[in-house]
């Protein structure tokens, strides 16, 4: 079942005028959407952005069946957002809302080969209708190149001996399943020893992300929307592992105002236009009963800014 992380917080960061235009970059299942869906008046607009088209098709009836509410959902990848919304005649917008997170039902779905969990085809791609699969990456990259997608993707220091060892793999047979990419990774680490989480678990994500070019994709978002967004409006972004984390902070501590001594004497104030301002100093992490009910909110963090000063 899925559960949105950190729900109330994500709402209460993101909604300032209910008749505004709100944008939900990320369906998924639309437990975000359908809290924002609720808490507009008529006069107010959801967009909702998902590259999965599965998603896009789900979401369709529950919001469109709501009588009276303005919705308009979209299946894209969120870095063409502004773009898509320039050709609705849309303004600047109220707020908008990134979940970063892959979405439960990608997870649990065997077919989609996102997990090691169910032995599937290799595939990975968040829009299936384009691009390259996991599997055509496994079996095509040079050694050089997985060992660097691991490395940058996955932080596994392990890197360049779990790509010689898909290479020597490959060379044998094709890697097609899950559970042989799983198996391949695990054998290349010493096995589990004890570890709670799979050996193959950081490869995994390396491989999604680099699939679906998910770092490229936050920031063109982040870059293109910002001037969108109305002075006072809010931008809430959802991360779950710390290369995401670390490229929203960075990206929204450049604009936010900071004092620069002159050599003349006095300061001027420094960033990048347009200004921001942190709703919260730290990050806010799930709370620990949520952490119990929904282990997948554990490693969530959620930054949130205004624009305007």
């Amino acid at each position: 079942m899925h559960i949105p992380v950190m729900l109330d917080e994500c709402l209460e960061a993101l909604i300032t005028d209910p008749t505004g235009i709100y944008v939900d970059g990320t369906l998924g299942n639309a437990g975000h959407a359908s809290e924002i869906f609720s808490r507009l008046k008529s006069t107010g607009l959801l967009v909702g952005f998902d590259r999965d088209i599965d998603a896009v098709e789900r979401v369709q009836e529950t919001l469109k069946s709501r009588e009276g509410k303005r919705v308009e959902l979209i299946h894209d990848n969120y870095a063409n957002m502004a773009d898509r919304l320039d050709k609705l005649g849309l303004g600047k917008v109220h707020g908008i809302l990134l979940d970063l997170g892959v979405s439960s039902f990608q997870l649990d779905i065997a077919e989609r080969g996102f997990s090691f969990m169910q032995d599937a085809p290799i595939d990975m791609r968040m829009d299936q209708t384009q691009g390259q699969t996991a599997g055509e990456l496994v079996n095509t990259a040079s050694e050089q190149e997985l060992a660097d997608i691991i490395f940058r993707y996955g932080e596994d220091r392990a890197s360049r001996r779990i790509a010689r060892a898909i290479v020597e793999a490959r060379a044998k047979v094709e890697i097609q399943t899950t559970a042989q990419l799983a198996g391949i990774v695990e054998r290349a680490k010493g096995g589990r020893r004890g570890k709670k989480t799979h050996p193959a678990t950081q490869t995994f994500q390396a491989l999604r992300m680099a699939v679906n070019d998910e770092l490229g994709g936050i920031e063109r978002v982040l870059e293109t929307m910002i001037d969108k967004v109305v002075d006072g409006g809010r931008i809430v972004v959802l991360t779950f592992h710390s290369l995401e984390d670390r490229m929203v902070k960075q990206f929204f501590n450049r604009h936010v105002p900071r004092e620069e001594s002159l050599q003349q004497g006095g300061v001027r104030r420094v960033y990048e236009e347009p200004a921001v301002k942190w709703i919260w100093k730290k990050p806010l992490i799930a709370t620990d009963a949520e952490q119990a009910e929904n282990p997948r909110s554990r490693s969530a963090k959620l930054r949130a800014v205004q624009v305007g000063e």
